[in-house]
C-alpha cells in the first residue's frame, strides 16, 4: 500500500485500539499480568509469622534486634507479540480478513502494555522469521509496530510456529509475557517448542478464525485453493457427507490445539472475525486476574 493509505490505516487502528485499551482494558490488563518478580523495597522490624529467610542480618546486627527485608512486585513487564503473517490469514469470508483482526488485537494489547509502562516487542513469522523488533516503550514505538504489521509483505507463505517459538526463546533472555496471535491452521508440530517457551515465559495464545472455516454452506461445486500451499481442488458443498467431514476436521483440529495448549500450561482464547474481540479479551484478562 502507498504511504498515505498506510498512515491512514495506522491512524484508524490507533484511534480505535488506543481508546479500547484506555476505557476497557486498563485495569484488567494490570491485574491479569504480573511483574517479573520481586524487588527489595525496605526493611522493618521482625513480626511474629514473618519468614526467617527474609531477615536482614546486617541490619539486625547493627540494631541488636531482628529486621526483615520487605519486597514489592516489580510491575514493569516485557511483552512480546508473536504474529502469524502466513498466507492463510489473508482470508475473510464472514467479516474482515483474519489478518486485520489480528492487527487490531495486537495493537490493543500493545497500547494496554504501554499504559502499564511495559516494553513491547514483536516477532512476525510465517514459515520463517519475517521481522523481529526488540522491545521498547512509548507511543512512537507502538506506531512503528503497527506500521510494520500492516505493511509487511511476507516472503514465506506457510506457517512454522515451532521455529518462531524457538527463535523467541533464544532471543529473549529474561522472562516476558508472550502473546501468540494466529489462526493455528496449516501448522507443523509445535508442542515441544511451546512447552519450552511456556516454561521460560508467560505464553498466551489468541486464535483468530473465520466462521466459514468451521462449516461449509450448501452452494454446489466450488473450486477451493489452499492459501499456503497453492493446491486447488473442487469441493461438492451440496454433499452432506462433505460438509460433515469439513466440520469434523475443524473440530478435530481445535481439539488438538487446545490439548497442546493445556499440556504446555498456555491460556488460549478464540476470536471469530465477525465477533467483538473485546469480550474475548476481557474474559481472558478476568480469568487470569
Amino acid at each position: 500500500m502507498d504511504s498515505n493509505e498506510l498512515l491512514r490505516k495506522v491512524r484508524t487502528i490507533e484511534i480505535k485500539t488506543r481508546g479500547l485499551s484506555q476505557d476497557i482494558f486498563a485495569g484488567e490488563y494490570h491485574s491479569a499480568f504480573k511483574g517479573r518478580g520481586m524487588t527489595f523495597s525496605e526493611v522493618r522490624e521482625y513480626r511474629y509469622g514473618d519468614d526467617v529467610r527474609d531477615i536482614d542480618w546486617n541490619v539486625t546486627a547493627r540494631y541488636h534486634k531482628p529486621f526483615v527485608k520487605v519486597y514489592e512486585e516489580e510491575r514493569e513487564l516485557t511483552v512480546m507479540l508473536m504474529v502469524d503473517v502466513s498466507a492463510s490469514n489473508l482470508f475473510g469470508a464472514v467479516g474482515p480478513y483474519k489478518r486485520d483482526i489480528i492487527a487490531e488485537v495486537a495493537a490493543t494489547l500493545a497500547f494496554s502494555a504501554i499504559q502499564n509502562n511495559d516494553k513491547v516487542g514483536m516477532v512476525l513469522y510465517s514459515d520463517r522469521i519475517e521481522r523481529f523488533i526488540p522491545p521498547k516503550k512509548g507511543r512512537k514505538h507502538i506506531l512503528l509496530l503497527i506500521r510494520e504489521l500492516l505493511d509487511t509483505s511476507p516472503v514465506g507463505r506457510g506457517t512454522d510456529l515451532g521455529a518462531a517459538l524457538e527463535y523467541m526463546t533464544g532471543a529473549l533472555k529474561k522472562r516476558c509475557t508472550t502473546f501468540v496471535l494466529s489462526d493455528f491452521i496449516n501448522d507443523d508440530e509445535y508442542s515441544t517448542p511451546l512447552s519450552v517457551a511456556a516454561h521460560k515465559h508467560d505464553v498466551i495464545a489468541i486464535q483468530v478464525y473465520d466462521k466459514r472455516e468451521t462449516q461449509l454452506p450448501d452452494v454446489g461445486l466450488v473450486l477451493m485453493q489452499d492459501a499456503e500451499s497453492g493446491e486447488q481442488r473442487w469441493v461438492d458443498t451440496s454433499s452432506r457427507r462433505v460438509r460433515a467431514a469439513w466440520q469434523r476436521r475443524w473440530y478435530d483440529q481445535q481439539q488438538q490445539m487446545t490439548t497442546t495448549m493445556r499440556r504446555a500450561g498456555v491460556d488460549v482464547v478464540s476470536v471469530a472475525t465477525d465477533e467483538d474481540y473485546t469480550r474475548s479479551l476481557m474474559s481472558l484478562f478476568k480469568q487470569r486476574g
